[in-house]
């Protein structure tokens, strides 16, 4: 079968008519407006390339590409261009193409390529061949199907395939060709937003004269945002249309001026506008997907040229927050504390279980630590979320008593070990793990679903308590780095060390997990086979490579489950939701992939290089001291230097308990997914406590199956997406008393061109960020790109290791980023306030860590 017409065209014809050729018979036989035509079909191709005995050769130019080669492409494809100069349309199909046309009535055509590859909701090899438009006379039809099937290889095409491991034996190309439409405008249409995923807008960009100067960025254009639910125009914006592309009876298409009353001029008017984004609609359902749609307008309707799935829409997004109402008066919100570990918005979930444990817990802590019973109580005091965000509320009196306690509280901290480090080591630690150690011996299986619950909120609960007490560690610790560092200053003499350095090289928890990580890698390096196996799979398979001794298998597995053992629990954010290495090994992959490879630097060797610096500069300092004064000397560093470590092992423990309440929870919403409610486990965090309470009942009353909740998910998870998109003030009400403290907050509110925060590590480097916002993105991050995060935790160390800098949303100079960043002699920028949300993955930046400035490359100096 040579040629098809559209209208005897069906989608299970995609092998024989390739993408637009099915797309466009479906369109027809859907009673969509589609000019009319047919398509020469893949047995032509194939027979043309045979009859040349040309077939071997290709598949073999085809299979000798390397995508990292561009120039010996480029050459290839020069060959293969050569091979179908002697391709001629064997003599049946060259008649039946004639008199097809003929039947047309020999008018101007487009001859479009069409391969078997395109179009599909899962690959997009659009664009990769050819389309030539108003085509005229019998010779042109006849050479712009034989360039239509060289176009399968140009190089572009060769790369394409290339890299996706698409052989030449796997496709074939057919050519449409298809009436020209007399368009007076043209141009696209996306049924569904590409930039939120919102399936009831659809967008729509229109130009004067030929849609395909849309499609290839041509001419500028007129941009609509059409709500096909509610049927109006939400915004336009109106180009100054300088060019279009019209018909020419020589070149087939040129470019001219747009006439000077038409520049400014709406393409299209809101009826028209509205009409089209029907037509999108139809097709949409027609497909059960969202499509990307070319028109052309004709007079006085519009014609359909093209529709193919959009490849990679976005998950639907809500609105983006523009305002922040507060729910009560007379109080202050604050993002703060523990807060800092919470950058995104809250799942439903995770909000619920810190809403009712997150003050109980602290008031538990810091009871314990004070004997003084009711410090963090009071009527006004709560843990709320506001567009999603976590805030503290504070009511002013209950404010200005937490206070006033604090204010009493530190001192005794600091001088006379309440709270603080030996309270932490002693007393709050063992309580949380005797508490992981109990919910971890669990049974799940044969636990009830409300236990399950139960024992995420007990594990969550002891969490919060275990936190308050890392806060009490944080005033000794930073009372000891400051008196150090000011009594440095004040006897300083030029060629002294920073005093920083003074308290590096000493073994802390991150620095313990990047070592485990590190002998782990090179284990595996010492074993060739392993090695290879694990590089060529991009992740820890979950089985035995067939290449790999099943003996050295089990050893690894064995380190491998050790070091997830260890140190696994480390938290990226607190949020439940967010997976930890405990369960999702893969957000260890990229480092890990780094050391295997031999590459970064070993952890031993770092510090015992930052020991000998610091040994060095202390003794510096110590020989210009009088004795009096060095006594004083050797005291503070004394001081400081046994805490050095306490803050970062206080805070890796936060999260111990976090991968069994995840466990407990996933488990719960495994059994969700079996009663229907649940489309997957993780959909668990997107209900509400009540709710999934409500739900764990049924389920211990022997109820099987339970209504879904899969609309309720897929909605909360929309608005999460629009929070996601804000930048939440670190503090409410704007206008507040309690924004005296605005400078003690730990992020900087900046919209400027040049973000400015806090210089936390110095020195000054150049080179591209990686906006990272989600544990799953760390497979993205590159060794030399700079580190941009809302904040990083001890989770986040291993990373470190990798970049040339760090900047955060959120932090000061003795937050983890600050201490982690001077530890690895790498530039950190943090507190801006909005960097994740300001920088774009790519843009080269300039970080100076003492000045504490982000500049973009093509910024000036004021």
């Amino acid at each position: 079968m040579n040629l098809l017409w559209f209208r005897d065209i069906s989608r299970t014809d995609i092998e024989t008519v390739g993408g637009k050729g099915a797309n466009l018979g479906e369109l027809t036989t859907a009673g969509i407006p589609v000019p009319p035509g047919f398509v020469l079909t893949t047995d032509a191709y194939r027979r043309a390339i045979t009859e040349a005995g040309i077939t071997d050769r290709l598949a073999s130019l085809a299979g000798s590409v390397d995508p990292k080669d561009p120039a010996g492409t480029d050459q290839t494809a020069a060959r293969i261009a050569e091979l179908f100069s002697d391709v001629t349309i064997p003599e049946g199909i060259r008649s039946d193409l004639l008199a097809a046309w003929s039947a047309l009535g020999t008018p101007p055509v487009a001859v479009r390529s069409s391969a078997t590859t395109e179009d599909l909701a899962d690959a997009s090899f659009a664009g990769q061949q050819e389309t030539y438009l108003y085509v005229r006379g019998e010779k042109a039809v006849l050479d712009a199907v034989r360039d239509c099937w060289t176009s399968l290889f140009t190089a572009r095409a060769l790369t394409y395939r290339a890299e996706r491991g698409i052989g030449a034996e796997d496709l074939a190309l057919a050519v449409v060709i298809q009436e020209m439409a007399p368009a007076d405008a043209a141009g696209v249409m996306f049924t569904a937003n590409p930039a939120t995923g919102r399936r009831e807008e659809t967008l729509i960009s229109a130009a004067w004269g030929l849609g395909e100067a849309v499609v290839s960025g041509m001419v500028d254009t007129d941009d609509l945002v059409v709500d096909t639910a509610a049927s109006v125009v939400l915004s336009r914006d109106t180009a100054d249309k300088a060019v279009m592309v019209v018909p020419d009876a020589e070149s087939g298409t040129d470019r001219r001026p747009v006439p000077p009353l038409r520049r400014s001029a709406p393409v299209l008017t809101d009826a028209q506008a509205l009409d089209l984004a029907a037509w999108g609609t139809r097709i949409a359902e027609h497909y059960g997907a969202p499509q990307d749609i070319e028109w052309a307008l004709a007079g006085t309707g519009f014609v359909i040229t093209q529709a193919r799935p959009i490849v990679s829409l976005p998950a639907p997004t809500g609105p983006r927050p523009t305002s922040w109402p507060v729910p009560r008066r007379h109080a202050g919100f604050f993002r703060a504390s523990i807060i800092e570990q919470m950058p995104d918005p809250l799942s439903p979930l995770f909000a619920d279980l810190a809403g009712e444990h997150v003050f109980p817990a602290m008031d538990e802590t810091l009871t314990d630590a004070s004997g003084r019973p009711g410090f963090a109580r009071g009527k006004g005091m709560a843990f709320i979320t506001i567009n999603g965000y976590a805030y503290y509320q504070y009511g002013d009196a209950d404010m200005a008593a937490m206070m006033g306690k604090a204010t009493l509280m530190t001192p005794r901290i600091a001088t006379k070990g309440l709270g603080g480090p030996r309270f932490w080591r002693t007393r709050a630690l063992p309580r949380y793990r005797a508490v992981v150690e109990e919910e971890s011996a669990r049974d799940l299986g044969s636990a009830k679903a409300r236990d399950l619950l139960s024992s995420a909120e007990r594990l969550s609960h002891a969490g919060f308590a275990y936190y308050t007490a890392v806060q009490t560690v944080i005033p000794v610790v930073v009372t000891a780095e400051t008196t150090l560092t000011a009594f440095c200053r004040r006897v300083h003499r030029a060629g002294d060390p920073d005093p920083a350095s003074l308290l590096f090289g000493y073994d802390s928890a991150p620095i313990r997990t990047e070592q485990s990580l590190y002998d782990l890698g090179t284990w595996a390096r010492q074993h060739t086979a392993l090695a290879r196996a694990l590089l060529d799979a991009g992740r820890f398979p979950r089985e035995c490579p067939p290449e790999v001794d099943p003996g050295i298998w089990t050893q690894f597995e064995d380190r491998l489950a050790e070091h997830l053992r260890r140190y696994g629990h480390a938290t990226y954010t607190l949020d439940l939701m967010r997976p930890v290495a405990a369960d999702t090994p893969d957000l260890l992959w990229e480092v890990f992939a780094m050391y295997l490879r031999g590459e970064g630097t070993d952890p031993t060797a770092r510090r015992d290089r930052a020991s000998k610096d610091r040994e060095a500069g202390a003794e510096r300092i110590r020989g210009h001291l009088s004795r009096p004064i060095r006594r004083t000397f050797d005291r503070l560093l004394g001081w400081a230097q046994r805490l050095a470590p306490v803050r970062e092992d206080a805070l890796a423990g936060v999260g111990l308990g976090w991968p069994a309440a995840r466990r407990a929870l996933r488990t719960l919403g495994s059994r969700l997914v079996t009663a229907g409610t649940l489309a997957e486990p993780d959909e668990v965090f997107w209900l509400r406590r009540d709710e999934l309470a409500e739900l764990a009942a049924s389920l211990d009353a022997g109820v099987t199956t339970l209504p879904t909740r899969a609309a309720v998910v897929d909605e909360r998870q929309r608005i999460w997406r629009g929070q996601a998109l804000a930048q939440p003030p670190q503090m409410l009400p704007e206008r507040s008393i309690w924004h005296i403290w605005d400078r003690f907050m730990p992020a900087r509110e900046s919209n400027d061109a040049v973000l400015r925060g806090i210089g936390g590590s110095g020195g000054t480097v150049t080179s591209p960020v990686r906006v990272l916002t989600d544990p799953s993105e760390f497979a993205t991050f590159r060794p030399g790109e700079i580190l941009v995060a809302a904040i990083t935790t001890p989770a986040w160390t291993p990373l470190f290791a990798m970049a040339a800098g760090v900047i955060t949303d959120i932090g000061g100079p003795l937050s983890h980023s600050s201490i982690v960043a001077r530890e690895y002699g790498i530039p950190a920028v943090l507190g801006t306030g909005s960097a994740t949300r300001s920088l774009r993955t790519g843009e080269v930046v300039t970080i100076d860590g003492t000045a504490g400035t982000v500049r973009r490359a093509d910024t000036d100096r004021p």
